[in-house]
């Protein structure tokens, strides 16, 4: 469930905290996946038939979540992305309130979704089906051996995925974090992605949400933006009845902590429910069950052909053509020369000892130069840069040959194109935002004209009743007299 109604908190005061990108905007960058909205997402998109059956092997399982897996996580690293997928433990004590109502509501629908079977409602039988989906043990442990053998790390983590991903990203160790969930702000994450893992099919843009500028608009603490998020409603704990997003945020502006909400507010209207252990709530946001950063490598590796040809090929019956490409296109990412994000080109260089003292050089190239070099170059025992074909440079303390530096040049190169590609699309967004917002403010300006004249033609109407009542009036006095 993640905070309820925290995106129109955000987009409404601290829009500036919110940008919209494709893909491509973070090429060359490491993100945390929480794994379980992933999966649940690829079990209900990946189907077949016009009653949206999962797709399944010749035993009857599921292999909806395998199929979404492998070729969206083969798409996020051809875009240059690179995926940490972060898996949860067990779930903490304070989330099984919510566990029970998810596992009773599933129930609702699998009742519900027999009488549409039965009745031939193809269109709620396929909107029933999907309420009736959840990942299980065997799903998330089927996905973990599948990444295993594409060479993608897997992270186990001890409770909440979430949570494991927001410390990584803290940490450094990743850039960022792909969830559907809010919760990963409420545990403290810098950068958070929603729609990384979507279907490409729904068209919808990444969100990225920036933690930083989210706390400097609404002008809140760390603490006191978790206490928001419990007052909204969060998956451990209940929620005081009739307190939504919108009051959540000016109670906690106004009086800065729950603990002063409850003292300043008025329990007949808003009475406070049983189970609304808030500090429980608080402490498990600020202080989660995770795994230490420094305890868990993040490396990719070379993928198993043969392995996966024998996992999901031999015991999954997928086909073997459409694997082997598979792996094909992950061997091509991989064996890539490390290309470099343009931001990466502006850190400064070291220096080393040998280049601290400058002057005149003169002296013999080692190598295939041209005999002497002469110039202005450091007094590191080679004299002056060399003008060979393939003679070595000096920069920064570093020999770079020419094929080196032709090499780097094309990476720059291929880097700004990529840049001056995604500033273009982010461009034409941001026109398409604008126009929509023009429409948006004329269709409003509209509505108040035509309300404005529905008013006007209104206190028209009541005046001319008034006048003819008087009028009535009169007559009625006159023909008494």
């Amino acid at each position: 469930m993640g905070i309820k109604g925290l995106t129109k908190l955000l987009y409404k005061y601290a829009s500036r905290a919110v940008q919209e990108s494709t893909m491509n905007s973070f090429f060359g960058r490491k993100i945390a996946i929480d794994a379980s909205t992933a999966i649940y997402q690829f079990l209900i998109a990946v189907r077949f038939g016009t009653d949206g059956q999962q797709l399944t092997d010749k035993n009857g399982e599921v292999t909806s979540h395998l199929i979404g897996l492998f070729y969206r996580c083969i798409k996020m690293i051809q875009r240059g992305i690179k995926p940490v997928w972060v898996f949860d433990g067990a779930p903490p004590d304070i989330k099984s309130d919510e566990l029970d109502k998810r596992r009773k509501r599933r129930e609702e629908a699998e009742k519900e979704l027999e009488i549409a079977k039965e009745k031939g409602d193809i269109e709620l039988t396929t909107k029933l089906s999907k309420r009736t989906v959840h990942s299980s043990r065997k799903h998330n442990d089927e996905c973990k051996k599948l990444l295993r053998l594409m060479g993608v790390p897997v992270v186990q983590a001890p409770c909440e995925a979430e949570a494991q991903c927001a410390v990584l990203c803290k940490a450094g160790k990743v850039w960022g974090v792909g969830s559907e969930d809010y919760d990963t702000l409420a545990f403290g994450s810098p950068i958070l992605l929603k729609h990384l893992t979507a279907s490409e099919s729904k068209k919808l843009p990444i969100k990225e949400f920036d933690l930083r500028k989210v706390l400097e608009d609404f002008s809140l603490t760390m603490d006191q933006f978790i206490d928001m998020c419990i007052l909204c409603g969060s998956d451990f704990t209940d929620k005081i009845k009739g307190i939504g997003p919108h009051r959540a945020f000016e109670l906690i502006t106004k009086f800065g902590s729950i603990e002063n909400v409850i003292k300043n507010l008025d329990t007949n209207k808003y009475p406070i429910p049983q189970n609304f252990d808030f500090v429980k709530a608080r402490k498990f946001f600020q202080n989660p069950l995770v795994t230490n950063p420094d305890e868990i490598e993040i490396k990719f590796r070379e993928p198993d052909e043969e392995g996966l040809i024998k996992f999901l090929v031999e015991e999954k019956g997928f086909d073997e053509k459409r694997v082997r490409n598979g792996v094909r296109k992950l061997r091509k990412e991989f064996n890539k020369p490390t290309q470099m994000r343009l931001d990466s080109f502006f850190k400064p260089l070291q220096k080393s000892a040998n280049n601290k003292r400058g002057g005149r050089g003169r002296g013999r190239g080692r190598g295939r130069g041209r005999g002497r070099g002469r110039g202005r170059g450091r007094r590191t025992g080679i004299g002056g840069l060399l003008k060979g074909k393939n003679s070595p440079k000096r920069r920064g303390g570093l020999r770079i040959t020419h094929t080196q530096n032709k090499k780097n040049s094309e990476r720059k190169r291929k880097t700004l194109e990529n840049e001056k590609e995604i500033k273009k699309e982010k461009e034409i967004k941001k026109e398409k935002e604008i126009k929509k917002e023009k429409e948006i403010q004329k269709e409003k300006e509209k509505k108040e004209k035509e309300i404005k004249k529905e008013k006007e033609i209104k206190k028209e109407k009541e005046i001319k009743k008034e006048k003819e009542k008087k009028e009535e009036h009169t007559k009625k006095k006159k023909k008494k007299n």
